[in-house]
């Protein structure tokens, strides 16, 4: 069976809200909640559903507006993240063909791990639930040292944690601090399409190296930087 010897990728670094992980329904689900408990309307889920790369505060400002009031603001984060994390893993699955990708990675002895910007009192239980915690090489999560994505520490922290180069891993994300970290980190960046990106961003202009539309699309990046590097050897 070949191994990562094969590969010029020794590992695989996803974010995980919105690339590995489709958590919107339970993060927009726990904004309903909140809503619903001071009285207002539900907001609109696809609108939501946006914002979920951008965490709690984007939510919640989402829901009641950039104009609250400090105070007003965090006790409504800390009461969202409270009911967050009490439906943490209700509806929230791993996208269309991500297993088929991590079983591929984990037969080719090619490392993955996770960085992302959510807090670990949320990621560690979430991946222990989906039976992920104990597969992931590395979990690097936003209070998991002193600066988080777009700072490239956490990419170098978890390439040395998987015993690679940075040189020799994929990021895979969904939000522009993702790829600005995997490229100051100087990974091979790609942009998962399919995660919760904003109809008014502009993904094209992140500098990403490439773009896929489908987790499986990883497989044929691994495959075409080996291609590359053994035309460069011969």
């Amino acid at each position: 069976m070949p191994t990562s010897s094969l590969y010029s990728t020794r590992a695989v670094l996803f974010d995980l809200d919105g690339t590995l992980l489709d958590t919107a329904p339970d993060m927009v689900g726990a904004l309903d909640l909140l809503m619903q408990e001071e009285g207002l309307p539900a907001v609109d889920h696809e609108m939501a559903r946006r914002q979920v790369s951008h965490g709690s505060g984007a939510l919640v400002t989402l829901g009641f507006g950039a104009d609250q009031s400090a105070a007003d603001f965090k006790r409504r984060q800390q009461r969202y993240l409270d009911l967050y994390e009490q439906n943490l893993c209700v509806d929230t699955r791993l996208f269309q063909g991500m297993e088929e990708t991590l079983t591929f990675l984990e037969a080719q002895g090619i490392a993955w791990g996770i960085v992302t910007n959510k807090p670990a009192f949320l990621t560690v239980p979430l991946l222990k639930l989906l039976n992920l915690h104990d597969r992931s090489k590395t979990i690097v999560s936003g209070d998991s040292l002193p600066n988080r994505k777009p700072h490239p520490e956490p990419l170098f922290y978890a390439a040395s944690a998987c015993n690679v180069l940075a040189t020799e891993c994929i990021y895979v994300g969904d939000a522009e601090r993702d790829i600005e970290a995997g490229n100051r980190a100087g990974m091979t960046t790609l942009l998962a399409s399919y995660g919760y990106i904003d109809e008014e961003e502009r993904p094209e202009l992140w500098g990403a190296n490439g773009v896929i539309e489908e987790a499986q699309e990883i497989l044929d990046w691994l495959i075409e930087a080996n291609e590359s590097d053994s035309h460069r050897a011969n």
